[in-house]
């Protein structure tokens, strides 16, 4: 087996000790750091190069940090108008992924780049985070995007 191979079993087991000690360092380290930054490189290499990431220059890498949870209604102080049906505030759903939202987050943040793929990187229960982890490259690099 290659290198990506064991790295692939790695992140596929992520109940083992080393994983646990690796992720809750990891999620410790992430927290201090902005919710948008650039990564030097790649938390997970073999999924970053399945998806397209190649380490050469064009291709960057973001690391974006999504609140998790449904989605409150921006009404003020509750008011809502209309039919009893129309009055829900608290337990809607967004119907976005946090996947998607996190790509438009760094869509948005880098213009000139496009956004390549992303991967789930962890989630936590501290204050209802998920990270997610954006390829994007520039459109000269690659011309097939």
């Amino acid at each position: 087996m290659g290198a990506y191979k064991y790295i692939q079993e790695l992140w596929r087991k992520k109940q083992s000790d080393v994983m646990r000690f690796l992720l809750r360092v990891r999620c410790w380290q992430y927290r201090q750091l902005s919710a948008l930054h650039r990564a030097p490189r790649p938390t997970r290499p073999d999924k970053a190069r399945r998806l397209g990431y190649k380490a050469k220059q064009g291709y960057v890498i973001y690391r974006i940090r999504v609140r998790r949870g449904g989605r409150k209604r921006p009404v003020p102080k509750g008011a809502t108008y209309g039919k009893p049906v129309h009055h829900g505030v608290n337990q809607l759903k967004f119907a976005r992924s946090l996947q998607s939202v996190a790509e438009e987050r760094a869509g948005r943040h880098c213009g000139a780049l496009r956004v390549l793929n992303s991967y789930w990187m962890e989630s936590h229960s501290h204050p209802g985070v998920s990270a997610v982890e954006q390829s994007r490259l520039t459109a000269t690099s690659v011309s097939w995007v």
